[in-house]
C-alpha cells in the first residue's frame, strides 16, 4: 500500500517534468515554425510579430519556385540514400565475418577496426582531402558518398547482433547444403532486419547532418548538401530575402528527417530493445 500511495503521489510530478522537458525541446520547433509562416518584411525589427497572425505559406512557394534549396535537397537525399545503403551493406558482411566465420586474425582486426571510434574526422582531414583532389573526386557524388563509408560503430553493431543469433540455425542451413554466402543472405540477413533498419537510420541522420566534409569537398554551389548551403545562406543575411525564408529554409530541410524517423520508428524500437535484452 506504501508503494502504490508513493507511485500515485509522484507519477503526476513525473508528467509535469516530462511535459516541461518536453514543451522546452518543442519551443525553438514551434518558434523556427512560426516564423517560417510570416511575411518577411513583417520580421523586420521585430522577430515577436510570428506570435500573431496573419501567416502565410509564401516563403515556401519561393524554395519551390526554382531556389537552390531544392537543389541540396536532391543532392541531400542522394548522397544521404547512397551512403546509407553502402554502410548497410558493408557492415552488414563485415559483422557476418566477425560474428561467425573463424579466420586467423580476427580479433586482432577487429579491434583495429574498432580503433577507428578513436580516430576523429579532423585527424585525416588532410591526407583525405589530397587523396581525393588526386583523384578528381571533389564536387561530384561519390566524392561527398565515400568517406561516409567507414563505419567501425556499424561494424561493432552488426557484429554484437550477428554473435546472439544462436549458431544453430548456421549448422542446420549448412547440412541443408547451403552455401556461407546463402547463409548469410536468407537465413541471417532476414534475422538483423530491426539492426539493419536502426543502423540505417542513424547513419541517414548523421550523413544528413554532415556539415565538415561537405564543407571541404562540394566548392561549387550546384554541389552543396543542405546543411553547407543553409549555412552559408545565414552567413551572407544581407543577400537573403528575410529571416522567414531562413525559418523556412530550415523547416524545409528537417521534413525528410522526420519522415525517414516516422517510417522506421518501429524498428528503432525493436531493435534497440533487443540490444539490451541480449
Amino acid at each position: 500500500m506504501a508503494a502504490e500511495a508513493s507511485r500515485s503521489r509522484w507519477s503526476p510530478l513525473t508528467l509535469l517534468a516530462i511535459l516541461l522537458a518536453a514543451a522546452v525541446m518543442l519551443a525553438p520547433l514551434i518558434w523556427t515554425l512560426l516564423l517560417s509562416l510570416k511575411e518577411n518584411e513583417a520580421l523586420i525589427g521585430n522577430s515577436g510579430a510570428a506570435l500573431s497572425p496573419p501567416y502565410t505559406l509564401e516563403n515556401y512557394r519561393s524554395i519551390l519556385q526554382g531556389n537552390q534549396v531544392f537543389r541540396w535537397l536532391v543532392n541531400s537525399i542522394i548522397v544521404s540514400g547512397g551512403t546509407t545503403i553502402g554502410v548497410l551493406a558493408l557492415c552488414s558482411l563485415a559483422g557476418f565475418g566477425f560474428a561467425r566465420l573463424d579466420f586467423p586474425f580476427r580479433r586482432t582486426l577487429f579491434i583495429f577496426v574498432l580503433l577507428g571510434l578513436a580516430i576523429p574526422e579532423q585527424a585525416v582531414i588532410l591526407p583525405q582531402h589530397q587523396l581525393f583532389a588526386d583523384l578528381r573526386l571533389h564536387n561530384s557524388y561519390p566524392g561527398l558518398i565515400l568517406p561516409g563509408l567507414a563505419g567501425p560503430f556499424g561494424v561493432f553493431f552488426m557484429t554484437q547482433y550477428m554473435r546472439a543469433i544462436p549458431k544453430e540455425l548456421d549448422e542446420a542451413a549448412m547440412l541443408d547444403g547451403a552455401s556461407r554466402f546463402t547463409l548469410f543472405w536468407k537465413v541471417l540477413l532476414p534475422l538483423t532486419m530491426p539492426a539493419q533498419a536502426t543502423l540505417g537510420v542513424f547513419t541517414f541522420l548523421a550523413s544528413w547532418n554532415a556539415y565538415w566534409w561537405p564543407l571541404i569537398s562540394a566548392t561549387r554551389s550546384d554541389m552543396y548538401t543542405l546543411t553547407v548551403g543553409l549555412a552559408a545562406a545565414q552567413m551572407n543575411y544581407a543577400q537573403t530575402s528575410g529571416l522567414g525564408f531562413l525559418m523556412a529554409q530550415a523547416v524545409f530541410a528537417s521534413i525528410p528527417i522526420f519522415i525517414v524517423y516516422v517510417l522506421f520508428q518501429k524498428q528503432i524500437v525493436r531493435a534497440m530493445a533487443g540490444t539490451a535484452v541480449r
